[in-house]
């Protein structure tokens, strides 16, 4: 028996599975979409509840959100005392909106629960996921359109910003509804004139801008101008644009839009424009901001984890592609892909996440290319199917060997589903050439599935070293007095503040020492390697403190070991 043979044998249980499952779905528009959406909950869900906040950013958006709430003040937007307008307020909003109804319905402590900020984030992952089916039915059939949004499902870079309370998978949201629209508008020029789109569409282009806009900027109007730009130069005119009415549009768009930028203007004046796009936006052109800087190219490179397993028949259909560039489909998705991403390698600054807006164009391309059978044959591009094997087995080595470092654990629980998914890559692998990319690609993304829910739903949660945050606001939390507050030196994590509460000061050893001075139910949090500065001030001082048990942990944010010890005040005698 052969090598293939035996592993078709073996396969077999979830070959018949898996396509019987597809083809149901692909079947009609309302179990394809129901399908997706159940695919986009198993995907996203593990580990959305248990994860304490994961990210500096998510942690300063989520705590802005909560001062907003605290305040009554829904325009201007602050962290702490320092104001934050990098980006406009739309995120702060729906964030603020997912927890005073949570507090409406009667959930706990949910200004303080990290999820209830998330919320806005996945439905925006699952709305992503639902319009990536949506827009590339103007494309490729209904199951080429399943297999696309089944590419951004499962994608590594989809699951993690669906689980953050950022801007991404709203903007990701906005964006392909945007773009769905613009394809159908250039598509149907082509065929029928200059024929105006009905309002239902109208609308969804004009008010997914106008949303795009609040939630991140001038993004979308790159990604959507630079399209129609692309497009319009290629086929030498710009008339198929009067099909989007823009007039009517863009005065939506400012009636949507303009409000809130009027009254950030009559607040603080120009203080938001200049930081947003002179600080934050254009700065990031020429710079490198937060230590982010990277060559062009690394967008590329990166593809390959961020967009896996999809990103591995991008290299295969890459020839048909080419092939039919000047087909209106074709061109319009290389328009929605090519000049943004040129954008984007040639900005200094680089986030993995700048360019998930562009993976739905390439979903696309690539099941047109699959649903044709047109993918490249070429030995050498066949042989990258292996790292659909290759891959589960190092994401699940380093997540093993991440928490037997970090927390002395061998993860035993998740070992099945690593397990189950480096077996779902090899037969996706080896019975490539027999059964075809479509039911190899449906074994792979099984597998990234079941690594997510693994990863997420039970390795991670269990890290509690690596969330030394999470321990610092119980300290507070079961404190023996009323109203606990916190300073913290060497420490400044912004998901301290969140959860710790905004009263939290983050400070030097010398503030930290004055602040428990002044008595009351007060607690120094001092990173180990400022402890004696802290010292010399309380002696200085005369304070009075008691030491508790300090806490050894693992800073994520900058993969560093830290001790932190914990000082608590004594009011005098």
């Amino acid at each position: 028996m052969t090598t293939n043979s035996t592993a078709a044998g073996w396969a077999s249980w979830p070959k018949a599975g898996l396509a019987s499952l597809f083809a149901f779905a692909a079947s009609s528009n309302r179990r394809a979409v129901a399908m997706l959406l159940l695919t986009s909950l198993v995907v996203f869900l593990p580990g959305f509840f248990q994860l304490p906040p994961m990210d500096r950013d998510e942690s300063r958006f989520a705590q802005a959100t909560k001062q907003m709430i605290e305040t009554g003040n829904y325009v201007d937007i602050h962290y702490q005392d320092e104001v934050r307008y990098k980006k406009p307020v739309g995120i702060y909003w729906l964030q603020a909106a997912a927890v005073q109804t949570a507090e409406a319905l009667g959930v706990a402590d949910a200004r303080d629960t990290i999820w209830l900020y998330r919320i806005p984030s996945l439905l925006g992952g699952i709305g992503a996921v639902l319009t990536t089916y949506w827009a590339a039915l103007a494309f490729v059939s209904r199951r080429g359109a399943v297999l696309s949004a089944l590419m951004m499902a499962v994608s590594p870079l989809l699951g993690v910003e669906a689980r953050m309370a950022t801007t991404d998978a709203v903007l990701l949201l906005t964006s392909v509804a945007a773009m769905g629209v613009l394809g159908r508008a250039y598509l149907l020029a082509r065929k029928s004139g200059n024929e105006p789109l009905g309002w239902g569409l109208l609308a969804v282009f004009w008010t997914a801008l106008a949303a795009g806009i609040l939630i991140k900027g001038p993004l979308i109007v790159m990604f959507v101008g630079l399209a129609a730009l692309a497009i319009s130069i290629f086929d030498r005119s710009a008339r198929w644009l009067k099909t989007l009415r823009p007039l009517a549009g863009i005065a939506w768009v400012l009636i949507a839009a303009l409000p809130w930028f009027i009254a950030i203007y009559l607040r603080v004046g120009r203080e938001f424009f200049v930081d947003s796009v002179g600080t934050d936006l254009l700065s990031k052109v020429s710079n490198s901001m937060e230590s982010h800087g990277a060559p062009p190219g690394t967008y590329f490179l990166l593809f390959f984890a961020t967009f896996f397993p999809a990103s591995i028949l991008a290299g295969l259909a890459a020839p048909a592609v080419c092939a039919v560039r000047r087909e209106p489909a074709a061109r319009f998705l290389l328009a929605w892909l090519v000049p943004s991403w040129i954008v984007f390698e040639l900005v200094v600054t680089k986030l993995p996440h700048y360019v998930l807006p562009l993976y739905p164009a390439i979903a696309i391309l690539i099941a047109g290319a699959m649903e044709s059978n047109v993918l490249s044959r070429r030995p050498w591009l066949k042989r990258g199917t292996a790292w659909w094997f290759i891959g589960p087995i190092l994401l699940s080595v380093a997540a093993v060997v991440c928490s037997v470092v970090v927390a002395r654990d061998l993860a035993l629980p998740a070992w099945p589903f690593f397990a189950a998914a480096i077996v779902l890559g090899l037969f996706a692998w080896l019975l490539y050439e027999q059964d075809g990319a479509e039911r190899s690609f449906l074994r792979a993304a099984a597998g990234m599935a079941l690594i997510a829910f693994a990863f997420y739903g039970l390795l991670v949660p269990w890290l509690s070293p690596v969330f030394p945050s999470v321990a610092l606001a119980n300290v507070l939390r079961n404190a023996h007095c009323s109203h606990p507050v916190a300073a913290s030196a060497g420490y400044e994590e912004p998901s301290l503040v969140f959860l710790a509460g905004t009263a939290t000061r983050l400070t030097d050893p010398f503030g930290a020492a004055d602040f428990l001075k002044q008595g009351g139910c007060r607690f120094a949090f001092i990173d180990a390697r400022q402890e004696r500065a802290f010292a010399l001030r309380a002696q200085a001082i005369d304070l009075r403190y008691d030491r508790r048990p300090p806490i050894t942990a693992f800073n994520i944010s900058n993969g560093q070991p830290v001790t932190i010890a914990i000082f608590e005040s004594v009011a005098a005698p």
